[in-house]
């Protein structure tokens, strides 16, 4: 995908005004303005280009389109590549890297953070990282709602004090739940970017607001229970323990699992957030793909949260250069995994961690925006010791075997475009055949009484039935044979807490008492 003219015209547009042009240097809108702002889009398109002339490491492309038009910009960091193309990317042989920012467009230090990396590439630093590393930098993913700032977003934020975008895009939807049903033109064009240039690790960069933690960053692997075992050993057994001892060392600041104070009495503890793939680091996960989601703490400065967030990248990407074969040999590893005839969890819980954690619990003091009047919380240097128990992973609390393959009876066009956009290989029947399978029987289902998202979610309840199908010429079979076997089997159980029966794809067949028209084959 090329970038477009008005892309180029419109970086032209800023880099002419007055107030940049007599700054030689790269400079951020936080930077310029004492941490007071944060950088609009057009900004953004500005630096990323000023980049991109001032290094040949560094490369502009765009990956897609908000609903509004605006292009997403993805810079490409690299050295040694045939040509600046997915294809290209994907036979360096190097471990690549995406870095994403802004996917809550209130949540902005991640934009900020990646900015200013790519900064440091376009002036020479950190060139030992391109012998191993390729990686693509996409720091205003939510691109219109980045644009709609107001100096009321986030409530009791502590900056920037000049306002900041809001946490939905301009169809009133979080891209953070979107990952499965795809609603928006920005996780389409995502999910078709991960296919072009199918990084092998992906890092998520948010800013949390809920319990008053000591911690300046949270963090998350994936935490849906059916993610490859080798991708969440790697992750909590060595990289983020990694990560948080070198994050201490260096600067003395305490990183730790995501996670908030819920629950009463004996199952009060520190809860992590929710498995389902519709959140980014899990949908990553099932893709067999690494996974990374950080949270800056929301009540420590803006500008502290910037730098909390800038080096846990660095730290990112210096393990994920010094480890980088060990990372394409468990992804490989991860992918090649056959999920057939496993138990894979529909439907998951929280899991109680067997030993206790200690919690850093923090403390806050209330302060006024000199523009609102309103209260902001700026985070004090308490740090207290607090045990409780840690709810931070999720298991299978209902089950179904991975089946050979799925049939789709009679799929809509809405149906094979979600499957064809995820990635998803099917295959047309082209005569009639019959097939021992089973069919899934609705004995009942419900739906949600407010909608999420633009949607009603149903949950449907029965059973898989053995039986004799007939199938019909144009129908798709769907076999689990391929490498997005772990995303296709959530995709299409009908019981499936984030499927596509959960987002309404199969509505019109269930209210007309037909059921799911999926069929399983389990051999």
């Amino acid at each position: 995908m090329r970038m477009m003219a008005f892309f180029c015209v419109l970086a032209g547009a800023v880099l002419a005004s007055p107030a940049v042009a007599q700054d030689a240097s790269l400079s951020t809108a936080p930077e310029r303005t004492d941490f007071r702002e944060t950088t609009r889009y057009a900004d953004v398109v500005a630096f990323v280009e000023r980049a991109a002339a001032a290094s040949p490491v560094v490369h502009v492309d765009t990956f897609g389109y908000t609903l509004e038009g605006r292009a997403l910009p993805l810079a490409i960091v690299a050295r040694g590549l045939t040509a600046w193309t997915p294809e290209a990317v994907r036979a360096s042989g190097k471990t690549v890297v995406y870095l994403q920012g802004n996917i809550h467009a209130g949540e902005v230090e991640g934009k900020e953070s990646l900015l200013m990396l790519l900064r440091e590439f376009a002036q020479g630093e950190h060139g030992a990282l391109l012998d191993s590393l390729v990686l693509l930098v996409a720091p205003i993913y939510n691109a219109d709602g980045n644009e709609r700032v107001l100096l009321t977003n986030r409530g009791r934020q502590h900056g920037p004090i000049g306002g900041m975008g809001q946490r939905p895009n301009a169809q009133g939807y979080d891209l953070n739940r979107d990952h499965i049903k795809l609603d928006s033109p920005e996780a389409r064009s995502l999910v078709q970017m991960m296919s072009q240039y199918d990084p092998h690790v992906s890092v998520d960069l948010h800013t949390t607001n809920g319990t008053l933690h000591a911690y300046y960053l949270t963090y998350s692997p994936p935490l849906h229970p059916n993610t490859p075992q080798q991708i969440i050993s790697l992750l909590r057994e060595d990289w983020l323990p990694t990560m948080t001892r070198a994050i201490s060392a260096k600067y003395d600041w305490d990183y730790y699992y995501y996670g908030n104070l819920q629950g009463q009495g004996d199952e009060r503890g520190w809860y992590t957030f929710d498995y389902r793939p519709r959140f980014n680091n899990n949908y990553v996960g099932l893709r067999n793909r690494i996974a990374i989601l950080s949270e800056a703490y929301s009540y420590a400065t803006f500008e502290d949260r910037i730098t909390a967030t800038s080096r846990f990248v660095d730290e990112i990407l210096t393990y994920a250069h010094a480890n980088a074969s060990r990372i394409r040999s468990i992804v490989a590893q991860a992918q090649a995994t056959p999920v057939i005839g496993e138990r894979l969890s529909v439907r998951s819980d929280y899991e109680r961690a067997p030993q206790l954690a200690s919690i850093l619990m923090g403390d806050v003091v209330e302060e006024r925006n000199p523009y609102t009047g309103e209260t902001i919380l700026r985070r004090l240097d308490v740090r207290t010791p607090t045990p409780m128990p840690e709810y931070g992973t999720f298991r299978g609390i209902e089950t179904e075997v991975a089946p050979e393959s799925y049939i789709l009876l009679d799929p809509s066009e809405a149906v094979l475009a979600n499957l064809s956009a995820h990635g998803v290989r099917m295959e047309s029947v082209d005569a009639a055949l019959t097939v021992s399978g089973q069919v899934f029987r609705v004995d009942s289902s419900s739906i949600a009484p407010r909608e999420f998202q633009g949607h009603q979610e149903r949950t449907v309840f029965g059973a898989w039935q053995d039986g004799t199908i007939i199938v019909p010429a144009g129908a798709m079979t769907v076999s689990m044979q391929q490498p997005l076997a772990r995303l296709l089997f959530t995709l299409l159980e009908p019981r499936s807490a984030d499927g596509l029966t959960n987002w309404n794809y199969f509505d019109e067949s269930i209210e007309a008492g037909q059921g799911v028209p999926v069929v399983r084959v389990l051999r």
